[in-house]
C-alpha cells in the first residue's frame, strides 16, 4: 500500500522533470482536455500556452506544499470558487484527470510507471476533492 511520503518523493521528482517541459506541458494538457471535453473550451482563454504555466505554476505550488495543510486550505478555497465562478462543476475534473495523465505519459515516457501514474491520480483526486468541496462546486 503507498503512503503519503512515497507519493510526495514520487511526485517532485516527476515534477522537476516536467519544468524541463514546461511549453509543451502547458499547451499539451489543455489540447488533449479539449480533445476529450469540447464543450469546456469556451471557458478558457486563447493564449494555451499562458493558460498553462498558470496551470502547471498552480500545481506545482500544491504538490511541493503538500505538507502544509492549514495553507493549503485556504488556497483550495480559493481554486475551487474561482473554478465555480467561472463555470467549472465537479463532472468536469474527470476529463482534466484523464487529459493530466496523458500529457504526463506523453512527456514522461517510460519513466511514467504505473506507481507513478497511480501517485498522481490519488494527488489529483485530494486537489480536486478539496477544491470541489472548498470551492462549493456541484
Amino acid at each position: 500500500m503507498p503512503n503519503e511520503r512515497s507519493d510526495e518523493v514520487l511526485l517532485k521528482q516527476s515534477f522537476d522533470r516536467l519544468q524541463s517541459e514546461f511549453d509543451r506541458f502547458s499547451t499539451d494538457f489543455y489540447e488533449a482536455l479539449f480533445r476529450r471535453a469540447p464543450e469546456l473550451r469556451h471557458l478558457f482563454r486563447e493564449d494555451l500556452a499562458g493558460q498553462g504555466m498558470k496551470f502547471l505554476t498552480t500545481l506545482r505550488e500544491i504538490i511541493m506544499h503538500a505538507q502544509d495543510a492549514a495553507g493549503q486550505s485556504e488556497r483550495f478555497r480559493e481554486l475551487g470558487s474561482y473554478h465555480a465562478r467561472i463555470g467549472i462543476s465537479a463532472k468536469d475534473f474527470a476529463p482534466m484527470e484523464e487529459a493530466l495523465i496523458e500529457t504526463l505519459a506523453d512527456i514522461l515516457g517510460e519513466d511514467f510507471t504505473p506507481e507513478l501514474e497511480q501517485a498522481w491520480r490519488r494527488a489529483y483526486a485530494d486537489i480536486s476533492a478539496k477544491m470541489i468541496g472548498k470551492g462549493g462546486m456541484s
